[in-house]
Formats: structure tokens, sequence, C-alpha cells
């Protein structure tokens, strides 16, 4: 619409998810963020998301800003000082943020919830809810003790906030929106630290604060206006001080109640900043029927799906947007993905697309005929697709992009009726000025649908432009009557999208079946131990390594094999049960541990003289107890 638009966005790299990752792969929490954060920002570029400035909390520019909005405040007398008790890891010696304690939720009983969430229930916790807490970091009981921190007393905003959003934006946010904002302010807001006891994040600038951070949740929101300054250093408190911008955050709905009343109440606090219009907030997604978890790997990642399907970006755009959870949680499967894009883009918009190019090409040399005398269904046909930019944008001006990209399929939904109810296929063959006039108008409706596609799938937009040998210029006037005129000349058709095979959702899907496997595997109970057996017991094994020189299933079993092993003291016969979990011809060569003087045992006719070492997963898979490299057969394990 040619307005003056500043897309802003940035890793939030300060969060305490970013140490935990850091010290799980033995790096430093700085090397965690700068690879992820150019894998997200290269994935957001390659998906046509157009940032004006993709920026970053750990940049020098946000530190300055941060900092400064800090002391500001700082200086004022807003903040209040509080001494509290926070959980110490003594073992550590550190104090402990939410996510670095686990234990026992008491609520649902799931032993591995955080000290701020129960991922299991989705309850909201306290580290001190949790039952038997432990660290993260050693794994032992933290202990209780004092430390003091800087709260900014939301409690002092209560009074404004209510009337600057009950009575302020009751008609105007989504109800899911504002029913979660006036929940918090009625249950009462109380004073919310704004420091934490951590050596990652924005050092807490004013004396006596050593040691200590701005908390995430005051930090990042800032970066907003950091990112907006490195973009524009001359102009960024034209946006952000002037009474006549609009900021609209667009966020999901564990964010509202940062984005609705305690930014505003910093910001509010800070003075001259101005406040958000509109935060027209999301519902949750769910993948499969599960709740997206980052930390369970349940998700799908962008740059996986870039990967793996080259070329099909605006495919993910349209579903996501077409199930948009704008007003209630929604649910994305593979199934679903599959369906939109074989019945909605493929069938409909491409097949409308296609049908046309190829007719013009085929019966008009590829340019546009001229049009004769429209029928009142032409006319009827081209007033309502000039009407679509309107209602198209009334609903992008109101957040309903849902409803928005659905009234862009049903332009394609026209056009296609229109080709159906006039055949110009046949009619050609009768009436070949008529068949001009159908295909005229026909590509009047693809040329009104590239700008109208551009917002939602760019990169189909501009090659349905390339196509129609058109450039995409500005919506308003793009969109308009006859923008192709009589003997305007397309370029070659091509397929706008291609149907995806039952074959590369199922692989999705088992992708994702893969990951729950595993994250069963990895969170199962371990086995309570056996009883106490002396040394002597224990001495008493003769556990050696010796190499499987033959092996072969028992006749008219299941489950057993017969293995012959070079113990380096002789070859000897051992009947193992591992015929359902092992190859016997991949077994020859490999070294492994035997027991050999296990008493000898007749199985099935054969006499056994000895036991393999395995260990058992959680589901009953088994792996060989193998020596770390080579080894000579008979030598003893200790």
């Amino acid at each position: 619409m040619g307005r003056d638009v500043k897309f802003i966005c940035g890793s939030d790299e300060h969060g305490v998810p970013i140490t935990i990752r850091a010290q799980k792969e033995g790096v430093t929490p700085q090397q965690v963020v700068d690879k992820y954060h150019a894998l997200i920002r290269d994935s957001f570029q390659e998906f046509n998301v157009s940032f004006d400035v993709y920026s970053r909390t750990s940049s020098a520019t946000h530190a300055e800003v941060s900092s400064g909005f800090f002391k500001k405040l700082y200086a004022d007398g807003k903040f209040i000082e509080q001494t509290t008790q926070q959980y110490f890891d003594e073992q550590a010696q550190q104090f402990l943020a939410d996510r670095y304690i686990v234990g026992t939720c008491p609520n649902c009983s799931n032993e591995n919830a955080y000290g701020d969430q129960c991922e299991r229930c989705g309850t909201s916790l306290s580290p001190t809810e949790l039952i038997n807490p432990r660290s993260m970091l050693s794994g032992a009981q933290p202990v209780l003790r004092d430390t003091k921190h800087w709260f900014l007393p939301l409690d002092q905003y209560e009074p404004w906030l209510r009337e600057w959003i009950v009575e302020g934006h009751k008609n105007d946010w989504k109800t899911n929106v504002y029913g979660q904002c006036k929940s918090w302010i009625d249950q009462g807001l109380h004073p919310r630290a704004v420091t934490r006891d951590l050596d990652w994040g924005v050092p807490v600038p004013v004396p006596g604060a050593e040691g200590k951070v701005l908390y995430v949740w005051f930090d990042a929101p800032i970066g907003y206006i950091s990112a907006t300054k490195e973009a524009f250093p001359d102009e960024w408190e034209t946006y952000w001080k002037d009474s006549g911008s609009k900021l609209v955050h667009f966020i999901g709905k564990d964010n509202i109640v940062f984005h609705c009343i305690i930014f505003p109440a910093m910001l509010k606090a800070h003075g001259g900043y101005i406040l958000p219009d509109n935060v027209p907030a999301n519902e949750f997604l769910n993948l499969e029927g599960d709740k997206i978890s980052t930390s369970r790997n349940w998700a799908v990642w962008l740059h996986e799906y870039l990967a793996e399907f080259p070329g099909q970006g605006d495919v993910l755009r349209y579903v996501l947007c077409a199930n948009a959870p704008e007003n209630k949680d929604n649910d994305f499967t593979w199934k679903d993905f599959q369906a939109r894009n074989n019945n909605e883009l493929v069938a409909t918009l491409g097949n409308f697309v296609n049908r046309a190019a190829v007719l013009t090409h085929k019966f008009f040399e590829g340019k546009v005929p001229a049009a004769g005398e429209f029928t009142e269904q032409d006319q009827e046909t081209l007033n309502q697709v000039y009407a679509f930019p309107a209602k198209i944008g009334e609903l992008i001006e109101n957040y309903r992009f849902r409803d928005a990209l659905a009234e862009v399929l049903n332009v394609a939904r026209l056009g296609n009726k229109y080709l159906a109810d006039t055949q110009p296929w046949h009619l050609i063959k009768t009436d070949a000025a008529r068949t001009g006039t159908v295909l005229h108008v026909s590509l009047q409706i693809a040329a009104a649908l590239a700008p109208l596609l551009e917002p939602f799938l760019p990169a189909s937009a501009q090659k349905l432009a390339a196509m129609l040998n058109l450039e995409l210029g500005n919506w308003a006037t793009a969109a308009r009557p006859g923008i192709l005129a009589a003997g305007h000349e397309l370029r070659e058709p091509a397929l706008l999208f291609a149907k995806i095979e039952d074959t590369t959702v199922e692989a999705q899907v088992q992708k994702l079946l893969d990951t729950k496997k595993a994250n069963q595997l990895a969170n199962a109970p371990v086995t309570a131990a056996k009883e106490n057996v002396s040394f002597e017991d224990f001495a008493k094994m003769d556990l050696r390594i010796g190499t499987i020189v033959a092996a072969e299933k028992v006749a008219k079993t299941k489950k057993l094999l017969k293995l012959t092993v070079d113990t380096g003291l002789d070859q000897r016969t051992i009947v193992s049960g591992i015929a359902e979990h092992f190859i016997p011809e991949a077994l020859v060569g490999q070294q492994v541990l035997v027991l050999l003087n296990l008493a000898p045992r007749e199985i099935k006719g054969i006499q056994s003289q000895g036991m393999l070492l395995l260990a058992e997963n959680a589901d009953g898979s088994l792996k060989l107890m193998q020596p770390g490299g080579a080894v000579r057969n008979g030598s003893g394990v200790m």
C-alpha cells in the first residue's frame, strides 16, 4: 500500500536455555548463539520473511540501549530493591535460574519438571513448588540463600494498565489477548525482578550488582528498540517516539503478558516511547497432536524443511497461514500439509493459472487476445475479481490473515468456475473471437492474483508475475482492471506448485515417530539395582575377549543362534537367544565379551559352553558389549 513500515525482529539470546545448551555441547554461550543466530537468520531469509533487520540481543548496540534503559529507570527511582531467597547449588557455587532446577511436578508427578513449568501438564511453577528439587548443574539438592535484586513494581502500574487495556482496548484487541490481560490484571499484579544471578547476559550497570545480569524478560523486548537503532541509527526515534507511529507486536500466546502488560509498563516508566497499538497474538499450533517442544525435538525445523523440500517454502507458508491458530489452538499434520498442497495449491490455484496460460499459448501464440464485447457473465466475473483487493486488504488491516488468504484462493476458485462455465477448449472449435474474450478475462484474473498472493506466497507471486511478463509493483496499482493489454506477450508457462506424494509425508511422520521413540528411550526409568555381592563372588567370573568365527540359526527356533567363538584358549560353541536382533552373517568377525566359566548347558541338543555379554535398551533392543578397539583373543576383562 506504499506505507512506511519497518519489520523488526531478532534472536533472543540471553535465556537460560542458551547456557544449558552450551553446557551440554561443551562450548561457550556465545558460540551457541553465534551458531543458531546465523541458522535462524538464513532460514528466515530463504523462507522469504522480509525483515528490515534481523538483529540479536548479544550485540553491542543492544547492550548499550538496554543498559541505558535500566539506568534511566534506576536513576528515576522506578525500581525497588528486595532481598529474596533463591535456590543455590553449593557444589557448583552458583545461584540457580528456574530452568536450572528440576524436580517432581506437584500437579502430575512428572519427575523432570522445570522450575518454571512442567512440560508434561503445562502447569506454571515456581522452583519452591517442586518436590525433591535438584540442580541441573551438579544433580545435588539446592539450598535457599538470600540474594538482592531490583524489581519493577508492576502493582503500581495496575490502575493505569486497567484503564489502558481493560477500558481502552476492549473492542479492538483480539478476545484471546484481551481476556488473558484482563485475567492477569484482575488477579492483581506484583513486583517482578528485572535482574538475576547469572554470568550470561547484559551486566546490571549499577554499583553493587556484580555477578548479576538483566533478566531476559526485561532485556529481550528492549531488543526491538536496539534493533531499530542498529538498522536506522539516524531515524530510529521517528518510529519509537513519534505519536504518529503505530507499534504492532506479532507473537504467540505465551508472550501476551510480556508484550501487553510488562513491556508497556516498562515503556510507561521510562517515558517518551509510544505504546503498542495492537498485539494480535496467535494461540498454539500443535504438531501431530502433541505440543511442539524444541527441548524434546518435537518440531519441524525450518532449515531442515527448506533442505528436504527445495523450492517449496511457499507451501509451508500457505499451510501455516491457512491453519493459523488465530483464535484457538490448531494442529499441524503432514497429511493436512499434503492435502492442502495437492487440493488447494495444485488443483485450485495452480490449475487455474496453468490452464489460462497454456490455452493462450496454444490458441493465440502466447499473446493476450483482444477482448470482444463482454457478456454479463464476463463483466460480473471481473467485477467480483476487482472487489477482492479491498476485501482482502480490510482483513489484513484487522489481522485476519487466515481469512484473507482464503479470499485469495477464492479468486482462483472464481477463475476455475469461469473456465469451467465457458469451456474455451471446446469453444475454439466454433468461435475463436469469443474464445479470445474468455482467455482475455481469464488472464486478467491471473494478473490480479499475482499481487494478492505476494504477502502470503512471495516466491509463487514472483513466478506468476514472471510467467505473465509483469512487474508486481504496488498493490494499489497492480490489481487494477485491464492490466494485461491485448497483444501483451506472455512467457512460457510453468507449474506454480508440484504434487506431494504419500511417501514424502510418510517419511516426515516417521522422522517424528523416531524422535518420540528416542525421547522415550532417553527418559525411560532405569531398572533398580540388584542386591550387593562380595568381590570374591564377582572374581569367580572368568570374563574374556573372544571373536565370533561362525554363526547360524538353530533349526526350528525363532530366537536361538549357534555361535562358534575363538576364546584364545579354544574354539567353543555358545547358544544365545539373540536371533531376532542380529543377522548371523553380520556377527562373524565381531569381537565380544564372553563369560567362559558358566556351567555348560544343553540347549536344543547343542552343548552351550559360555555366554555373550550384551546391553538391553529400554525398548528391548540388544547391543553387543565389545572392546573399544582390537584386543587379543583371551584377554581378561577387569
